[in-house]
């Protein structure tokens, strides 16, 4: 069972689980098809990742092209992160505009990111391990990204700049409103 939160942009998802503790420590149910389907939208996830990162990684903000798009169920088990969905879909009303949410090994919280929107994290903790379910399978021709650390979007990754650690890729990648366009509201992705 689980308990959705709407955000700011539709379709962007806060969930939380239902978690029972004892004595013993904790048990949730960390994903159900029949759950998510009813409470958030249609999608069949194919494949799963993990990463472990240290304190001030920033990774992001990623996105793959079509038709190798994906959207992403993402989670936290050790440590904490702020993660980060951007609407990327020009002519969308929140184009441009981001939500972000604190996940946790505490809080148990996962965020839906749907097909459309670039996705990064900065690590909060001295170490995370990320995991996340894709609905399509990742397709290296397909990469693409917009610059984490563009002014227009504002985000505030809460690591000091002096701490951010970030691969070389990601120190490269255009600005939003320099991209090519990739996602256009009301078409299908």
């Amino acid at each position: 069972m689980i308990t959705t939160i709407p955000t700011a942009i539709d379709g962007v998802t806060i969930i939380e689980p239902r978690v029972f503790t004892d004595q013993r420590g904790y048990f949730f149910e960390s994903f159900s098809q029949r759950d998510f389907e009813e409470k958030v939208c249609h999608t069949t996830f194919v494949q799963d990742n993990e990463s472990r990162s240290t304190a001030g990684v920033v990774r992001g903000l990623h996105f793959q092209k079509p038709p190798f798009t994906q959207a992403k169920l993402v989670r936290v088990v050790r440590g904490s992160v702020l993660d980060v969905a951007v609407d990327i879909r020009h002519g969308s009303p929140t184009f441009g505009q981001h939500v972000s949410c604190l996940l946790t090994e505490d809080n148990h919280r996962q965020f839906f990111v749907p097909r459309g929107f670039a996705h990064g994290f900065a690590v909060l903790s001295d170490e995370a391990v990320f995991q996340y379910k894709c609905d399509n399978y990742y397709a290296p021709q397909s990469e693409g990204a917009i610059a984490w650390d563009d002014p227009d979007l504002g985000i505030d990754w809460m690591v000091p700049h002096t701490e951010r650690i970030l691969s070389e890729k990601d120190t490269h990648h255009p600005r939003l409103r320099d991209a090519e366009p990739v996602f256009f509201y009301g078409q299908p992705i």
